[in-house]
């Protein structure tokens, strides 16, 4: 018989988010915190404590894209989308990386990404079955970095410098950041590519990501918003949730972060962020399938994102489901 976490939870613990159920029997939680805004911005529903400043990871990076557009980038299209993606190393993001260099006149060893393997499994067997090893390209940020180097060069600002918090680039960041989520940064850290990483509340990162699917057609927030949509398989891969929750769900702008961090925004301006505490992603899916199902979605599309089966054996024996 399966067994259910208390239906209350103790004052400073966040609630169950979701739960792993392996041959009927619950053998781990995943806590975290939630808040899902209406059509108007106000917050429908929060779970958790979702106005603690957390790490947005590269759910961060529709902003950061917005910068380089400020700062004077022309980016557009498919560029514009691999400037604001976590993608998965796949073959054709990695030849618009290399593009993007050249057309620059950048090389890869300008980059300051740790060398990395392709982040989608089955990419990176291929990869590695050819021979290759680690590279600065390869790491999922690189189109960022190349966007980011390529803002410093048009501007005449340092190349080597520029991850420091106090680049003129990094400071431009800080100002959209702020600006979107309409809250200050709460605290500055190092994202896993070497980028500072700006800390906000989940309900802070909501709101960003609404201000850029309302913002006014022409504006480096819509602009960004726009061309991820568009080119979404360039913000991820072909076999990620954002890539089909874009491309299934009209006006729908989405973005994970490392740590098991998610941040969606549709056309109406319906949001929505959480973040799960123990960082497990395999917990994101279902987690974000039952907070659109709670924002009205219906469409194909959120069952397949909510699936995360555990397997023993080799075959599926029970899986990770949202509680809430």
């Amino acid at each position: 018989m399966t067994t259910t976490p208390p239906a209350t939870t103790p004052p400073g613990i966040s609630p169950v988010l979701a739960e792993d159920e392996r041959s009927g029997f619950v053998e781990g939680l995943h806590r975290g915190s939630l808040v899902l805004l209406a059509a108007d911005g106000s917050v429908e529903r929060a779970l958790g404590d979702p106005d603690r400043p957390v790490f947005p990871r590269s759910s961060n990076k529709p902003m950061q894209a917005a910068a380089l557009l400020r700062a004077g980038l022309d980016l557009s299209g498919e560029r514009l989308a691999l400037a604001a993606a976590s993608h998965s190393g796949e073959p054709f993001h990695l030849d618009l990386v290399r593009t993007m260099l050249a057309e620059y006149g950048l090389t890869a060893g300008d980059l300051q990404t740790p060398p990395d393997l392709p982040l989608d499994p089955v990419a990176a067997e291929a990869y590695l079955a050819a021979g290759q090893v680690r590279e600065r390209v390869t790491m999922n940020c690189s189109g960022k970095h190349t966007a980011m180097l390529a803002a410093c060069a048009l501007n005449g600002w340092p190349t080597d410098s520029y991850l420091h918090v106090d680049h003129p680039l990094q400071k431009l960041v800080r100002i959209v950041v702020e600006e979107a989520a309409g809250e200050r940064v709460a605290a500055v850290g190092t994202d896993g590519c070497g980028a500072p990483l700006m800390a906000l509340s989940l309900t802070g990162l909501a709101r960003a990501f609404r201000t850029f699917v309302l913002a006014e057609p022409g504006t480096a927030e819509r602009r960004v918003a726009d061309a991820m949509r568009a080119h979404p398989e360039y913000v991820a891969g072909t076999r990620r949730h954002d890539t089909w929750l874009m491309r299934e769900v009209p006006g729908a702008l989405s973005k994970m972060g490392a740590e098991a961090v998610q941040a969606v925004a549709l056309a109406d301006g319906r949001a929505l962020a959480f973040k799960i505490e123990d960082g497990g992603s395999r917990a994101i899916g279902p987690v974000l399938a039952r907070a659109l199902e709670l924002l009205g979605i219906e469409n194909e599309v959120v069952g397949r994102i909510g699936s995360s089966p555990l397997l023993g054996g080799g075959a599926v024996v029970g899986g990770v489901r949202a509680v809430f």
